[in-house]
């Protein structure tokens, strides 16, 4: 029997479970075919099929069951648009790539904020930088937590549908950067940044808003980058 890597599989085995709900062989919640029968259809053995399944369930595409198999988790959209955890797992994409990403497109996402932001979204942001000033020493989870909900009404803000599926696919991916940066950070550094995008989005400044946002993140990926690259 050929022996394929993991990372290839586990591709295989997206790719398969895709084929069969399009041809609506299977539906979210539903069982998938049991270990032997994926394995004699993937062509490898039924501990590579094991372990394929298992790095889906880490990514939240599948869950088991004890004694009972495995089964396709209800939200069938967070597979079928190749979420970045999965991507990340399995194909090695980087915190810097991330970063390179958000600075092509968060800035002009505030941007575009300052001019149709409602007053929730001005509200939401306001409560995000509260929650940061109100407690200085808050841990980085903490703190991760909030420059998220901050920059996730920042999306929202914007009024793009696509920009907001497109941040719930890099949540994830961004709670793992955002947990690190914000740890390594001097005191107040987000605070400020934050503080200075709130006025600039409050005003309309959409010029001003879309600078700051990119020099936010480009503060951020250099700080990223003294955990990964050796002094």
């Amino acid at each position: 029997m050929p022996v394929r890597k993991a990372k290839d599989l586990t591709h295989a085995l997206v790719a398969g479970l895709k084929d069969m709900i399009s041809s609506g062989e299977l539906h979210p919640g539903s069982r998938l075919p049991p270990e032997r029968e994926l394995a004699r259809q993937f062509g490898v053995n039924r501990g590579s099929i094991r372990q394929a399944l298992k790095a889906l369930d880490v990514m939240g595409i599948v869950y088991q069951r004890v004694g009972d198999g495995t089964y396709l988790k209800h939200d069938a959209s967070t597979m079928l648009g190749a979420p970045l955890d999965f991507l990340i797992l399995v194909d090695g994409i980087t915190f810097q790539e991330l970063f390179e990403a958000r600075r092509i497109v968060e800035p002009e996402l505030a941007a575009r904020a300052a001019s149709r932001r409602s007053e929730d979204d001005l509200t939401e942001l306001g409560k995000a930088v509260a929650a940061m000033k109100a407690n200085p020493a808050m841990d980085a989870e903490e703190l991760a937590e909030q420059d998220l909900r901050f920059h996730e009404t920042i999306w929202r803000a914007s009024g793009n549908r696509v920009c907001q599926r497109m941040f719930s696919s890099l949540h994830q991916a961004m709670t793992r950067s955002l947990t690190v940066t914000s740890s390594l950070r001097d005191d107040g550094t987000p605070l400020v940044a934050h503080e200075e995008m709130l006025l600039a989005i409050q005003a309309g400044e959409a010029e001003r808003a879309r600078s700051l946002m990119f020099e936010h993140l480009l503060q951020g990926e250099s700080t990223l980058l003294k955990t990964t690259v050796p002094a």
